[in-house]
C-alpha cells in the first residue's frame, strides 16, 4: 500500500456520502434520478458562537435552495439550469459573500467573481472583477454560450453583460452594514493586505440531471480588504470550478491562493480519472491532506456521475446540503454534523 492510500484511511473531518451505483428515483418513478449539493463557504463557523436566530436564517435560506434546485431537476431541468438558479439566489441573499452581501476590498468596493462549467461539452465561463453585475453567475454562463471566450474581467466583462441584457446595478446595491463593519474593522488594524480577511460566505453548487450531465458553479466576493484587483480561484476553472462527465463536478471555498496553486476541484478530477481513486477519496486526500499540510483552509463539494456525494473540508465548519431523486436531503452547518 503507497503512502497516498495510506492517508485516505485516516480520519478526517470530512462528510461523504456513497450513494448506490447510480443516482436512483423514488419508487414507482422509472426515469434515471439526479443530484444536487450547495455550499455557502467555509470557515470559522462555530456553534458556540452562532446566535440560534442567525443559525435559523442560514438553514432557512439554504433550504430554498434546495427546494428550487430541486424543482428543477425533478422537472428534467438541465444541471447547469439547475446550477445557475441555485447560485442566483444565494447572491440575491445578503447571508453570503457572493452578489448582494459581497465583502469590501481595500479601497471599499465590491469586486465579485464567478464561474461555471458544463461536464458534457467542457465549455466554461467566467467573469472577474465586476461591481455593477447583479448576478455574476448568469454573466458567467453568458460568457460560456454567448462568447468564444472562458473568462472576461472588470469593464469587460460588465460591457459585455449590459450588452446581453443582465440587469446591472449601482455599485451601492452589494452594500451591506454588517460587511461595511468587517471593512472598517479591517482596515483599523493596518492597510496592509497582509490582514485581509478570510471570510466565509463563498456560494457554490453541483449538480447531475436527469441525462446524466454533470455541472458546477461557484460565485464569489473574496477575501474582506483583499488588494483591489485581487482574483481568487472561483473563476478559475479547475481551482475553484470544474465539471467533467467522466469523473466529477466541484465547487471550491477557502483561501483562494492555494485553491488556485494547487489547482484544487481539477486535481480531484484527475485522481479518479488517472490514479482511479473514489470521489471519496479523492477529494479527501486535495482537502484534508494535501491543503491542509500547507497551512490551506477550506472545503470543497463534489458530486459524480453515479451521483456519490463528497464534502470534506478542513475548517470548523462550512454551509453546505444537498438533495437527491430519492427524497434524501440534508443541511449541515458545524462540523460535528454527519
Amino acid at each position: 500500500m503507497n503512502k497516498l492510500h495510506l492517508l485516505l484511511i485516516l480520519p478526517a473531518m470530512v462528510l461523504v456520502l456513497a450513494g448506490p451505483s447510480k443516482a436512483q428515483s423514488p419508487a414507482g418513478d422509472t426515469r434515471p434520478g439526479y443530484a444536487l449539493v450547495i455550499h455557502g463557504g467555509a470557515g470559522t463557523i462555530l456553534r458556540s458562537e452562532m446566535p440560534a436566530k442567525t443559525e435559523r436564517m442560514y438553514r432557512d435560506s439554504l433550504s430554498k435552495v434546495l427546494q428550487l434546485g430541486d424543482s428543477i431537476l425533478r422537472c428534467g431541468g438541465s444541471s447547469l439550469d439547475a446550477v445557475e438558479a441555485c447560485i442566483r439566489m444565494m447572491e440575491d441573499c445578503p447571508l453570503f459573500n457572493a452578489g448582494k452581501g459581497a465583502v469590501f476590498n481595500s479601497e471599499g468596493r465590491n469586486e465579485l467573481d464567478a464561474s461555471i462549467m458544463d461536464g458534457k461539452t467542457h465549455r466554461a465561463g467566467a467573469v472577474a472583477g465586476v461591481m455593477t453585475v447583479k448576478n455574476p453567475i448568469t454573466a458567467a454562463r453568458c460568457v460560456m454560450e454567448k462568447s468564444q471566450h472562458v473568462m472576461l474581467a472588470g469593464r469587460g466583462a460588465e460591457k459585455f453583460a449590459r450588452e446581453q441584457g443582465l440587469e446591472i446595478v449601482d455599485p451601492s446595491y452589494f452594500f451591506t452594514q454588517q460587511r461595511w463593519n468587517d471593512y472598517l474593522k479591517m482596515k483599523s488594524k493596518s492597510d496592509s493586505v497582509e490582514n485581509a480577511g478570510k471570510v466565509h460566505g463563498t456560494v457554490g453548487c453541483v449538480a447531475l440531471d436527469r441525462s446524466g450531465n454533470l455541472a458546477a458553479g461557484t460565485s464569489t466576493g473574496g477575501m474582506t480588504y483583499k488588494k483591489y484587483g485581487r482574483v481568487g480561484d472561483s473563476p478559475i476553472i479547475g481551482a475553484g470550478t470544474y465539471a467533467d462527465n467522466e469523473s466529477c463536478a466541484v465547487s471550491a471555498t477557502g483561501h483562494g491562493e492555494y485553491f488556485i496553486r494547487n489547482v484544487v476541484a481539477y486535481d480531484i478530477s484527475a485522481l479518479m480519472k488517472y490514479k482511479g481513486l473514489s470521489l471519496a477519496d479523492a477529494a479527501f486526500f486535495v482537502v484534508m491532506e494535501k491543503l491542509k499540510q500547507q497551512g490551506a483552509e477550506g472545503g470543497v463539494i463534489c458530486l459524480d456521475r453515479d451521483g456519490n456525494i463528497a464534502m470534506p473540508f478542513n475548517t470548523s465548519g462550512m454551509f453546505r446540503g444537498y438533495v437527491k431523486s430519492g427524497g434524501d436531503t440534508k443541511l449541515s452547518i458545524f462540523s460535528d454534523e454527519k
